[in-house]
């Protein structure tokens, strides 16, 4: 006897397409023209803050830096979607949602220059800082969704991951994990299509990522990553299911620049699909839509325009006269020193290291 033990689907959701226009049975009831304009000046702001940090790293002012060009739609639109009680894992290109969840802009700057003291965030942001190794971000996060369960604080968990973090153990274990425990989880794959020089086709056969959270017990959905809306819509109804259990996210974007400074994509990526990209930015549709119902033209972007750039040259110019304090680099990392660190810095401290 052979008989059907399970099946299932992964759906695809888009609300407003590349032209602009929105589909209104899938409208979040408190999304109005308002919060789309502010979803809009978030996304600027966004890419402003990628050009100048881009800017600031081919200067030798900067670290290798990761930019986010064509995927501010998935980072504001979820970060858009947390409440105050909600937490947030990134990886290491999480630059929008940092800006969304008001970590001071000059401290993203300070950890691009190198500085450890960019990586302390503030209660008040209920974040962990940047995260660079691939993937290990994925059971912290899991881990901080099942304190919120235990402690009852109603919130959830947002973390990200790229396409190719979805190829590691600790993605797998880390669902696995979410699921059998029923943790506040919300898993946002940021699918832009690329893995350093790896591409999605050869990362996995998979026909949607989605569904790798089917084998975790995990519901999932599809969405179209460059539309603000979407994404504010599956991450705001994950949030609000989250006491439930965990849900995975996969958001279909582009990575339209490199995957960072350190890489060269024109070795390796055909210019012509970043070409057939560029009609679906996010920032482009969200923009028509706007100009069409007559709140948005060319005037107001050049004085949105000078307003961030205005507060990015400020963060900068703080960042650059801060004086690094060499004891950083024991702190912040541990609730208390422990005495082998300790030793370590007392040592430090007798050798006039700090001198």
């Amino acid at each position: 006897m052979i008989k059907e033990a399970f099946s299932t689907s992964i759906n695809y959701m888009q609300v407003m397409d590349e032209q602009g226009n929105i589909d209104q049975q899938l409208l979040p009831k408190d999304v109005d023209d308002s919060k789309i304009l502010e979803m809009y000046k978030w996304m600027s702001f966004a890419r402003q803050l990628d050009a100048k940090a881009l800017s600031l790293q081919r200067q030798g002012r900067a670290v290798t830096y990761a930019p986010l060009v064509g995927e501010e739609a998935t980072q504001i639109g979820s970060a858009m979607a947390m409440g105050q009680n909600d937490f947030f894992v990134p990886n290491f290109r999480q630059h929008g949602v940092f800006l969304v969840r008001r970590l001071p802009l000059y401290a993203i700057f300070l950890y691009w220059k190198g500085f450890e003291e960019g990586s302390v965030v503030g209660k008040d942001v209920n974040a962990l800082p940047y995260i660079v190794p691939v993937s290990t971000q994925l059971p912290h996060a899991t881990g901080i969704a099942l304190a919120q369960k235990y402690r009852k604080t109603g919130g959830a968990v947002v973390t990200y991951v790229g396409d190719g973090g979805t190829s590691e153990g600790n993605f797998y274990e880390a669902i696995n994990f979410a699921g059998i425990m029923k943790a506040p989880l919300v898993m946002i794959i940021e699918n832009n299509g690329w893995a350093i020089s790896e591409p999605r086709s050869e990362q996995t056969a998979a026909q949607t990522l989605a569904q790798k959270a089917v084998a975790a017990g995990i519901p999932s959905i599809q969405v179209d990553g460059n539309d603000v809306i979407s994404v504010y819509k599956a991450t705001k109804d994950a949030i609000s299911k989250a006491a439930d259990g965990p849900i995975v996210i996969e958001c279909i974007t582009y990575r339209m620049s490199m995957h960072t400074t350190a890489d060269d994509p024109s070795k390796y990526r055909p210019q012509a699909d970043v070409e057939a990209w560029k009609p679906k930015d996010p920032l482009l549709r969200v923009r028509n839509y706007l100009a069409k119902k007559g709140l948005w033209d060319d005037a107001k972007e050049s004085t949105l325009s000078e307003e961030h750039l205005k507060e990015i040259d400020a963060a900068v110019d703080e960042a650059e006269k801060f004086k690094a304090d060499p004891k950083s680099m024991f702190q912040n990392l541990y609730s208390f020193i422990p005495d082998t660190l300790k030793e370590e810095m007392d040592a430090a401290a007798a050798a006039n290291f700090w001198q």
